[in-house]
């Protein structure tokens, strides 16, 4: 039995408008300076009360942030987000071999399942792990090693795809390999950097990688 986790934002789907113009509330609300939609795409996939301590800096406060945010993000925001064209095509070319689909997102796990449920992607997902509403579980690392222990899976005979380097370390420190998602937010040369074990340029590559990584015959 092979195990493959995903990550979601930037990886399934694309959910830079719900997730940026959520943040640009939040810091309207707080008098902070706003950056475009465009400036806050780094935001996009690492846990994000470190992306508020960034955009506030020393003092700031990040708690009333993040309730702003999520009063935005849960009235309008959630499902402002598109699947990546080839999402579909991908997880039919991996269900017909022996592996198990989970999710691992440093998106709190209540949000996480609402949007997949309405974009129809927990049909294909086994186990969704998440973080907690209070940060905790939002580093990968952590949030990987508690869903092999809940899982039972061999690291050795996993798959990690994500599009961002807290994806490849949070693998990398489960000794996962991982396939970095050129098409996400994370640009090539930090996945390079974060030494993912392959890249693909498209989901509908992932099968293929993957299949080779673990050593899965078709």
């Amino acid at each position: 039995m092979f195990t493959m986790f995903f990550d979601l934002d930037g990886t399934l789907i694309d959910p830079k408008v719900g997730i940026t113009s959520s943040i640009q509330y939040a810091l309207t609300e707080v008098g902070a300076e706003v950056p475009t939609a465009d400036e806050l795409e780094w935001c996009i996939g690492p846990p994000l009360h470190e992306s508020f301590h960034l955009l506030l800096g020393e003092g700031g406060n990040v708690g009333h942030a993040m309730e702003l945010y999520r009063e935005k993000y849960t009235a309008d925001g959630m499902y402002d987000a598109e699947p990546y064209d080839g999402i579909g095509e991908m997880f039919d070319a991996l269900h017909r071999v022996d592996v198990t689909i989970h999710m691992a997102t440093s998106k709190p796990h209540v949000f996480a399942q609402e949007i997949i449920e309405h974009f129809g992607i927990h049909a294909h997902i086994e186990r969704l792990f998440g973080s907690e509403l209070d940060g905790s579980m939002s580093d990968k690392t952590q949030l990987l090693q508690y869903a092999l222990d809940e899982t039972g899976a061999d690291p050795a005979r996993c798959v990690m795809v994500g599009d961002r380097r807290h994806d490849v370390f949070g693998a990398k420190n489960n000794d996962i390999p991982v396939i970095g998602a050129l098409w996400g937010y994370g640009e090539e040369g930090e996945l390079h950097m974060a030494e993912a074990d392959m890249l693909a340029g498209h989901p509908e590559e992932i099968p293929e990688i993957a299949f080779e990584l673990m050593g899965v015959s078709e």
